[in-house]
């Protein structure tokens, strides 16, 4: 295991230490101690920054599941390691800012911290996997981390909201990504990332393109909110600010971008892919600056503008697989470049303004710009980052966000150059969409500043007396805005570093004859159309600004003054879901043990049944069966007396020993018929079983007589019956097979390769420890959640007449 694969897995085992340091230092923020790991992960990956630049890749193996193709393989290029230094970088920050922001006397910091932990560590394993199945578990584990910081306050029925409704959508994605996924092994035979992209003219000439595209898109839009799945951005908002300034700005949502450029290369040569990702995109970047406007919450106003920033990239990451239409030297990676520069610009910019908007509320007690105004006097420091930070937004100079949105307007310019792709009709599109929502843009960007720190002051309105925020909650939107003033005057020192390599990983076959893309980013490109466009931007932006009270009841016109109208369609599918889910499931949830066996068993009937039809699996033979000597029949009659005797006792410890009886014969059964390692195991689970029973049920009352229906007690019969013929039919008919067709017994592999493969000589100990580890394993995990389980609700003491919202 090399160190790049400890960077993944550290921040989970730090989160399970992270409670000892809640409870036992509770006179230190718990934050301190947390600060130093991402510290460490962050600096140990600045040491790839001149390996990566020089166009090598770094590749760490490991094996997982060999056998099913799923490996721990680390790849790290020029994309892996811009997104791992965004995760890294500004969790270290979002982290010293919590330590200001949480309080550790009211705040249950060691939950905080442990679900933070288990973020980073899986978005670390998002974007460092070399094998896309190992992508896929982290992948979840983003969402199911996320949905735990969003409901954090889990007090609030909003959080829980948001928490519920952003697994939702996002989980849901990620079972359309698996499908693609599996699409994907099922054309190249290999779930390596490096592979698939080597078999890219075997995937795209495959019948299964289309879909497999879309299956893995739909993943991508879910977790980077494009339209119509940005509904659960907004609505995560309930959660506490460092985590929207970590998830919803710099990591999570990105991570659907990062997925569209890592597997652009396997699907960029279609038109399909061009017009899905570019178009998606660009109406998201409209839909989230429209609807920015309108927010009155500084949050919501941020969760928008990140819809916004977000369609922005994507579009762009379309716009630049235009490039395997025209070449790679055509000019359209351009569009990919901006792409790579703008979200590392948006992090950052974007990262403070979420910060600025949890300073004002910790300061103040308020988030809603209605109640705000005359902040700068009170908040001077707080006034200059949030310039900055919406400035750079907006696209004005000389900050890094003008830099990127140039290059933004002017691949959307170049667009209309390419005369294939249907773009000779619908080209203009994709200027006059990005015109219309930069306008936008500037104008949220100046709501954002100005109607929170200038205008009338409104003390009256404020849960408290406003002031600055103490230093540390300062330092680290200042060290972000400190990188946007330093992005913007000198973006090249990321150029040959950072961003060059990372558009080779997105174009990893792109170049010929040349050794890099060179990237030299300029502030000045003379008199272009996207410099006119950036005047017109301005200058119409100021006016609609100035006049915002007369045309912003458009909305009210529109009907969009409440909620964003999807919310109305999700609203609608759970409401009518759950019912029906209720109903469905209240038909075999009747808390009787019988039935839930009863409605299992019937499916195996069925199922087994039809398996062995279809495929002609009935094949009785009686011909090479042993004689049953009499001794064993009398243990089989004893076996099936004490079985039947079981249900009719009344006593718990009673029926303990019948039970462990019949266990006990069956164990004699495996010595009569020579199997002494098969014996052993039987009785020394039995014992351990039985002597867990007596402990357990010593505390439990006498049984009772249920009552049911007589006709349950028939349906039961039935089914025991049908179940006993079915593995009888299934045993004679597996003997007759083998017979008949020449199946060799995968029971005399066991016996060869116990000793060798496993070292032991026990064969069924071996194949449960070592063969089927992986099936053990996740027993004895099941019974752990069990356990645990158990335990909890005999710690808070519920019966069945509480209600658990009430403790």
């Amino acid at each position: 295991m090399s160190l790049l694969h400890i960077a993944i897995i550290a921040p989970f085992l730090f989160a399970l230490v992270i409670p000892f340091f809640y409870k036992k230092i509770p006179s230190i923020h718990t934050g301190w101690f947390v600060l130093i790991l991402p510290t460490v992960i962050f600096i140990y990956l600045l040491t790839f920054i001149p390996t990566i630049s020089r166009g090598e890749t770094v590749t760490q193996l490991l094996p997982w599941v060999p056998s099913l193709g799923i490996n721990f393989d680390i790849h790290l290029d020029g994309l892996a390691l811009l997104f791992s230094l965004l995760i890294s970088g500004i969790g270290v920050l979002v982290i010293l800012y919590s330590i200001y922001y949480l309080d550790k006397n009211k705040e249950s910091l060691h939950n905080f911290y442990f679900y933070l932990m288990m973020f980073m560590g899986a978005m670390l394993g998002v974007v460092l996997s070399g094998n896309l199945m190992v992508l896929y578990v982290f992948w979840e584990l983003t969402s199911l981390s996320s949905a735990l910081l969003i409901g954090y306050w889990y007090d609030r029925e909003k959080s829980r909201y948001g928490s519920l409704k952003s697994m939702l959508v996002t989980v849901s994605g990620g079972f359309s990504m698996l499908a693609g996924f599996s699409l994907l092994y099922v054309i190249t035979g290999t779930f390596t990332i490096t592979e698939i992209i080597a078999q890219v003219d075997t995937v795209a000439a495959s019948g299964l393109f289309i879909p497999t595209m879309i299956l893995v898109l739909l993943g991508a839009f879910t977790k980077s909110a494009q339209f119509p799945f940005h509904i659960w951005l907004p609505d995560a908002m309930e959660a506490p600010t460092p985590v929207s300034a970590y998830l919803h700005s710099a990591t999570m949502v990105k991570a659907g971008i990062y997925l569209v450029a890592r597997l652009s290369p396997v699907f960029s040569g279609s038109s399909e892919w061009f017009w899905i990702v570019s178009g998606f995109g660009l109406f998201t970047l409209l839909w989230g600056s429209f609807n920015a406007v309108r927010q009155t919450d500084l949050k919501s106003i941020l969760a928008y503008s990140t819809i916004s920033q977000l369609g922005m990239i994507m579009s762009m990451l379309g716009l630049g697989s235009a490039a395997a239409f025209y070449g790679y030297e055509a000019g359209y990676t351009a569009a990919t470049v901006a792409a790579v520069f703008h979200l590392i610009n948006h992090s950052t910019f974007k990262g403070s303004l979420f910060m600025v908007a949890g300073i004002v509320d910790h300061e103040t007690g308020t988030r809603d710009i209605r109640k705000l105004g005359g902040l700068m006097t009170f908040m001077p420091i707080t006034f200059t980052i949030s310039i900055i930070g919406a400035f750079s937004m907006a696209g004005i100079y000389p900050f890094n966000g003008f830099l990127s949105k140039e290059m933004f307007l002017e691949s959307m310019v170049e667009a209309t150059h390419i005369t294939s792709l249907n773009m000779a009709s619908l080209g203009f599109i994709f200027p006059l969409v990005a015109w219309i929502a930069s306008v936008f843009t500037f104008i949220y960007s100046m709501i954002l500043v100005f109607k929170t720190f200038t205008g009338n002051y409104q003390p009256e309105k404020l849960d408290k007396k406003p002031h600055e925020a103490p230093i540390g909650m300062l330092i680290p939107p200042i060290i972000l805005v400190g990188l946007v003033v330093i992005f913007g005057f000198f973006p090249n020192i990321l150029a040959h570093s950072i961003i060059e390599p990372a558009v080779q990983s997105i174009y990893p076959y792109g170049l010929t004859g040349v050794e890099h893309f060179d990237v030299h980013i300029s502030p000045w490109h003379g008199f272009t159309p996207a410099l006119f466009m950036t005047v017109s931007i301005v200058a119409v932006g100021v006016l609609m600004y100035l006049t915002l009270t007369k045309w912003q009841k458009i909305y009210t016109f529109l009907r969009l003054h409440q909620k964003d109208p999807v919310n109305y369609i999700y609203d609608g599918i759970v409401k009518r879901v759950v019912p029906v889910a209720k109903r469905v499931t209240k038909v075999p949830e009747t808390g009787l043990l019988r039935d839930y066996l009863a409605y299992m068993y019937i499916f195996l009937i069925v199922a087994v049944v039809f398996t062995l039809y279809h495929f002609g699996g009935f094949a009785i033979e009686t011909a090479n069966v042993a004689e049953i000597p009499i001794y064993v029949w009398v243990i089989v009659a004893v076996i099936a007396a004490a079985a039947l005797l079981i249900p009719f006792l009344k006593n718990r410890v009673t029926a303990i020993i019948a039970t462990s009886f019949v266990g006990f014969l069956v164990a004699l059964l495996f010595v009569m018929f020579r199997a002494p390692d098969l014996a052993l195991t039987q009785l020394l689970v039995e014992t351990v079983t039985t002597a867990l029973f007596l402990l357990c049920f010593y505390h439990l009352p006498e049984l009772r007589n249920e009552k049911s229906k007589p006709t349950f007690k028939w349906t039961n019969v039935i089914i025991s019956i049908g179940v006993g013929v079915l593995v009888t039919t299934m045993a004679l008919s597996s003997l007759a097979l083998k017979s008949k067709k020449g199946f060799e017994s995968i029971a005399n592999y066991f016996l060869e390769n116990a000793h060798d493969f496993a070292g032991g000589d026990n064969v069924v100990n071996v194949i449960l420890v070592d063969f089927r580890g992986m099936d053990t394993m996740f027993e004895i995990l099941v019974l752990g959640i069990a356990a645990l389980g158990i335990v909890a609700l005999i710690k808070l003491k519920l019966n069945g007449k509480e209600d658990i919202n009430e403790k």
